[in-house]
């Protein structure tokens, strides 16, 4: 069941000239990603990071950040999660994957499990003018150098957890999937939902509060216990709106 939510800090004001400074991000961030490790090496030491100590006997939480489509909001977390060197998995909760296209009702529409490197190729062979101008190709140039593929969350099994969502109808798609699964392993998993407009600049923000909230997350000695105070000292520092509700594998 939802748990309480809570009341957001004021809105941090957009940088001016917006769009070419999330843009140039964009680009960075696929720089960096070329570098990091694989994802099967992403459970590395807390010691080799730069977040809270962790006991070396203290399993270490995977997180799972989840959109829509997999592209842009839970891509950026997963982004900087990874660089920061948590363990972390990424998804989308819709029937596939929509991408802007060259009118509002003419959208890029893939199906999930398509590479993003396949997304990329039919992107810049649309019109590598537009897709540069608007962030895309930079974006999806970004995911490909992080994992091969979209994932849908109803067709992942990994067992994460913590899962952030990026928008309120991915944390109803989420908590109504796993109620649907029984909870036959009696996993409990904490749902936060992270209320992100789904633009480059708004999820550049959010990076910065899901990194956040991992660190504290990563930082406590019994989530459970804590969570509440976490996602408390969390809202009154970042403006997005927040929901939690503890679901079951």
């Amino acid at each position: 069941m939802p748990g309480p939510s809570y009341t957001p800090a004021p809105p941090t004001p957009l940088p001016p000239q917006q769009y070419p400074s999330s843009n140039q991000q964009l680009k960075e961030e696929a720089r960096e990603a070329s570098s990091l490790p694989p994802p099967s090496a992403m459970s590395r030491s807390v010691s080799q990071t730069s977040h809270p100590e962790v006991s070396p006997y203290k399993a270490r939480p995977l997180f799972c950040v989840v959109c829509a489509s997999n592209q842009n909001r839970s891509m950026e977390g997963h982004f900087v999660l990874a660089k920061e060197g948590f363990r972390v998995i990424s998804s989308g909760t819709g029937s596939a994957v929509r991408l802007p296209g060259p009118a509002i009702d003419k959208p890029n529409i893939f199906a999930f499990g398509t590479p993003y490197n396949d997304i990329y190729e039919e992107l810049e062979r649309q019109d590598p003018r537009l897709y540069t101008a608007n962030g895309l190709l930079q974006m999806v140039d970004r995911n490909r150098r992080l994992k091969r593929a979209p994932e849908r969350w109803q067709e992942t099994k990994t067992v994460a957890d913590i899962v952030i969502t990026c928008e309120e109808r991915c944390f109803d798609a989420v908590c109504d999937d796993l109620l649907s699964r029984g909870g036959d392993f009696n996993k409990p998993v904490h749902v936060i939902n992270i209320d992100i407009k789904d633009n480059h600049e708004e999820a550049q923000i959010a990076g910065k509060a899901i990194l956040d909230l991992a660190r504290a997350i990563e930082g406590a000695s019994d989530v459970d216990e804590e969570i509440d105070g976490i996602l408390q000292a969390h809202q009154e520092k970042h403006p997005h709106n927040l929901l939690h509700a503890v679901a079951y594998y």
